[in-house]
């Protein structure tokens, strides 16, 4: 894959080195000298990756990172921390500023293309997600609270897979301070795991005794349900081939073996900050699609999605030459409702006429609320006469009982509503609905309270 990659550096000899290998790579390069433009080319342009020098005159390297990480506009840019400082407690300082990722100099070829292949992967990812949400509040980055919330560091639910015993247990006593870990010696049984249980993160050892820690990965990317699971792979030193291979398939990062404990728990909370950024972007678009095609007031879809499913419905009935059926049902004199008891009575009452609409509905029927208080069913394979009766039942559900509007006050509400037909090839969902909607207005005109079917 392509990628605009920003190289921070102060000294243009590691820039063209850095330059030079991601361009065999065919990635995009921009270049910056200091901290200052390369805070300036982030706001400005798109940079999928940024490689961040530490030791920087002026603003240092960990001072723009944690800038970046603090910009609503440049929040979502994976960065990587370049340095030749190998202390454990420069990746900490590097964490507490946001940073993605480390790589240490001399950067290794391998670990270089496959940290940018992964943090690009992710942020294309990301970025699609977030074009979708059309308000910063829907993105999250108008509210502190949820932000925070959702990336503040916590314990993680891991599962290791890996059949060495001296490995494992290095590994587990590792982690067991931090989070909660299971282990896992039989690739199958681990699938078993993941398919029943949420985890946050997989680890896998790449050379499995007795089987492939590759085809693992690829069973867990080829599932539904753990598709977007982070996986981290446990790679021994003369084993770049299958390490590539592992990339291709999806890993989203890796650990050279001796495993060293600072570098894994570094990269494993970095590992799940991802996964539950990533998370809350996917619930945050399931719920913008749910507001789009619902009514927030009762629940049931709107006209909007009642127009695009009655379309497909009718291509349905021309292919099958199955009835397909509307009913429109209407609140009977509902502005004195609302002019008698108030607009919080009228409230209660739709919610309720919606929730008796909805029980009389078949789940294979489409129940919408068209707008005010107006209503309508679509009942797929019904003919004319059997959505005469339907309608009835809507009628008799709604005048049947009282509705009541507060602890100890009950109105009597009726209903009026109207039917139509499909009247096969050339009826179109439009002409459907408009003589639904006549038949209404006939019912409402012979008295309310009555079922009307149209005369077509």
């Amino acid at each position: 894959m392509t990628a605009r990659v920003l190289v921070v550096d102060d000294i243009l000899a590691n820039i063209k080195l850095l330059q030079a290998r991601l361009e065999a790579e065919y990635f995009e390069v921009v270049t910056a000298t200091n901290g200052k433009d390369a805070l300036d080319i982030c706001q400005s342009q798109r940079i999928d990756v940024v490689l961040l020098d530490v030791m920087m005159p002026g603003i240092d390297g960990f001072e723009v990172c944690r800038l970046l990480k603090a910009s609503p506009q440049t929040l979502n840019i994976p960065v990587v921390m370049v340095t030749a400082l190998d202390q454990a407690s420069d990746k900490i300082q590097g964490l507490d500023c946001g940073a993605d990722d480390f790589l240490t100099k001399p950067v290794d070829d391998i670990a270089l293309v496959t940290r940018v292949k992964s943090l690009a992967r992710l942020k294309v990812l990301n970025d699609e997600m977030l074009m979708r949400l059309t308000t910063s509040r829907q993105m999250g980055l108008s509210d502190d609270d949820v932000l925070a919330r959702i990336l503040k560091d916590g314990p993680g639910r891991l599962l290791v897979v890996d059949d060495h015993p001296r490995s494992s247990q290095r590994v587990m006593s590792a982690l067991a301070k931090v989070h909660e870990a299971y282990i896992e010696t039989d690739p199958r049984a681990a699938l078993i795991h993941l398919a029943e249980q949420p985890f946050d993160l997989l680890i896998v050892a790449l050379n499995l005794e007795h089987s492939d820690g590759l085809r693992l990965c690829s069973q867990v990317r080829s599932l539904d349900r753990t598709r977007h699971l982070p996986i981290l792979i446990m790679a021994d030193p003369g084993d770049e081939a299958r390490l590539l291979r592992g990339l291709d398939l999806g890993i989203n990062d890796y650990l050279m073996r001796p495993v060293d404990r600072p570098e894994l728990l570094a990269r494993i909370k970095t590992q799940i900050k991802r996964k539950r950024f990533s998370d809350y972007l996917r619930n945050q678009i399931r719920e913008s699609v749910e507001l789009s095609i619902t009514d927030p007031l009762t629940g049931l879809h709107n006209r909007r999605y009642m127009e695009r499913h009655l379309k497909t419905l009718i291509a349905d009935a021309e292919r099958t030459g199955r009835a397909l059926s509307v009913l429109v049902a209407d609140i009977d004199h509902f502005k004195q409702v609302n002019d008698t008891y108030g607009h919080d009575a009228g409230d209660v009452v739709l919610q309720e006429f919606s929730r008796r609409f909805r029980a009389y509905t078949r789940g294979v029927d489409l129940a919408c609320r068209l707008g005010g208080e107006e209503f309508l069913i679509i009942m797929h394979d019904t003919d004319k006469a059997l959505a005469r009766q339907v309608g009835e039942r809507v009628r008799e559900c709604v005048a049947g009982l009282p509705f009541r509007i507060g602890s100890n006050q009950e109105i009597w509400v009726t209903a009026s509503v109207g039917l139509a037909t499909w009247e096969g090839e050339g009826d179109s969902s439009e002409a459907l609905f408009k003589r639904a909607d006549n038949a209404l207005y006939a019912a409402k005109r012979q008295g309310r309270n009555q079922v009307v079917a149209d005369a077509a």
